[in-house]
């Protein structure tokens, strides 16, 4: 991976894992944080997802005023890839985007 690919690529999960640590857990001892890496027919997918309480699904992640938020949907759009948000068992932020050689 390129560095103009890996720079935003370390940046997206270090915002989604920090996210996922300040606020998935809140009033738990335990939780668990996981974080995939796929290539596939030359698309890059990452996956970050925890077992938290949930985001609520409310949240426009385009329009929302938290910092981190904005800078996740930046970044992605930065490197023209896609967002998608599951809400399901916690959340999990799934970014997808061409692999660049």
């Amino acid at each position: 991976m390129s560095l103009d690919l890996s720079i935003p690529c370390g940046l997206i999960i270090n915002e989604l894992v920090s996210n996922a640590l300040k606020y998935a857990f809140k009033g738990r001892e335990k939780g668990k944080i996981t974080i995939s890496l796929f290539l596939i027919n030359g698309m890059v997918t990452i996956k970050v997802s925890d077992n938290g309480v949930g985001m609520s699904k409310n949240i426009n992640v385009k329009e929302t005023n938290t910092l981190g938020l904005q800078l996740v949907t930046a970044l992605v759009e930065q490197i023209e890839g896609k967002l998608k948000i599951d809400y399901n068992k916690g959340t999990t932020f799934t970014i997808t985007f061409k692999q660049i050689q």
